[in-house]
């Protein structure tokens, strides 16, 4: 763990930014990538040999396996550097299905101090990206600080001109399956867009839920033949434990109808099903919010402390790439890409042996001073969607269990 006065240097001796490939995007390099030139000191070709990741592997993969492999070189780390993994690989392809988050777990200890090692390669135009086949090199400057290029680019980029198949995009930041629906449709509603939003009233044959390709009956619908509404299930309020203020509702995307005849009520069918569309669910123009497309790893401001207010699929406790809803957004400086650490809080326990009493004794007493535990680091999340004063975050590491009411703040 980095204390804040140390990451908040680091963050601003600069931080590179990371695009987020969304699917359907393509990016382009022009002409052949040449590859960057070597840091000064590299480790032996055994070393290199030894800790090379195995080809079938992807980085996430790798890093939860490299406790079982040798170090990959003896250079000395200056006491400012980020940290390495021990076994973190002097050579690594990209491949399909790799996240950056995973490489940066694979390399280093603190992940999100990955700018800090990445070397831009000029040659390459948008640097800041990895492709799948492009090889990844680890080396140490003669400053003993560890660097990580690309050593060979995995595919001749070509003119678009003559380029004829598509190029493959990207690696994301995080994986794009676990917060697609939230970058693409709306997530958190508004008191007065739950009111006077259209409303599912009932289904065809009475059905008590429906996905596609049932149909549905909608009140309140104004949008012609043919046009897209999204179907969002209101999950219930989220208040602000620090105030109670009503953040806003959490809606869940379960259906886009397709209107097949206006009027009131309006009748639609549901296609695109992500679960069941239950009556009484809400209806929002399916063009109504934009979606982002890069993020910027980095740090909160100081002193950023919020709870988890919910977790996105009606369960208490969290795990990997789950997302959670939390009571920090734009008004506490909370933007897309902000790390934050997540604690458990501290139970409270009797101090019944203070004052030399109840030695050899166990048993507790009513009177007993009671003694604050600390907070315990749990896990780490990513914000990937923000409103005023509530965000959108993913899970993207877990040591232990994490629950509701746990505490994100600064890392």
């Amino acid at each position: 763990m980095v204390s804040n006065q140390v990451l908040g240097a680091r963050i601003a001796a600069g931080i590179l930014i990371v695009s987020l490939g969304v699917a359907g995007c393509s990016h382009t390099r022009h002409n052949e990538a040449e590859s960057a030139p070597p840091p000064a000191t590299v480790s032996s070709p055994s070393a290199a040999q030894a800790s090379a990741a195995a080809p079938e592997m992807t980085a996430t993969e790798a890093a939860i396996a490299r406790g079982s492999a040798p170090a990959p070189s003896s250079a000395p780390v200056s006491s400012a550097a980020p940290v390495v993994n021990a076994n973190a690989p002097l050579h690594y392809t990209v491949k399909r299905g790799d996240t950056l988050w995973g490489i940066a777990s694979m390399y280093l200890k603190d992940p999100w101090l990955w700018p800090e090692v990445w070397v831009i390669n000029p040659q390459i135009p948008n640097p800041h990206l990895i492709y799948p086949g492009d090889q990844l090199a680890l080396a140490y400057g003669a400053d003993g600080r560890p660097h990580v290029s690309v050593s060979q680019a995995g595919a001749v980029r070509l003119d678009p001109r003559l380029r004829s198949t598509p190029l493959e995009n990207a690696v994301p930041t995080i994986p794009y399956a676990s917060i697609a629906a939230f970058l693409s449709r709306p997530s958190l509603m508004s008191d007065d867009e739950v009111k006077n939003a259209p409303y599912v009233l009932a289904m065809r044959d009475l059905h008590v839920a429906a996905g596609a390709p049932n149909e549905i009956y909608i009140r309140n619908l104004s949008g012609g033949e043919n046009s897209r509404y999204a179907v969002m299930h209101v999950a219930g309020p989220l208040r602000d434990p620090d105030d109670n203020k009503l953040l806003g509702y959490e809606a869940i995307y379960t259906a886009t109808a397709l209107v097949q005849r206006p009027g009131d009520p309006a009748k639609a069918v549901l296609i695109d099903s992500a679960r069941e569309t239950l009556r009484g669910d809400r209806l929002l123009t399916a063009e109504r919010n934009e979606t982002p497309v890069t993020f910027v790893p980095h740090a909160p401001p100081a002193d950023t402390h919020g709870r988890i207010l919910d977790v996105v699929g009606g369960t208490d406790l969290v795990g990997l790439y789950q997302v959670i809803v939390i009571n920090r957004g734009k008004s506490q400086g909370i933007d897309p890409g902000t790390v934050l650490a997540i604690d458990s809080a501290g139970d409270v326990v009797p101090d019944i042996f203070a004052g030399g009493r109840n030695i050899g004794s166990t048993e507790s007493t009513t009177f007993a001073h009671k003694v604050q535990l600390p907070d315990e680091r749990t896990g780490t999340a990513l914000v990937f969607k923000v409103y005023d004063r509530a965000a959108f975050a993913l899970i993207i590491g877990a040591t232990d269990i994490i629950q509701i009411g746990d505490a994100v703040r600064t890392p």
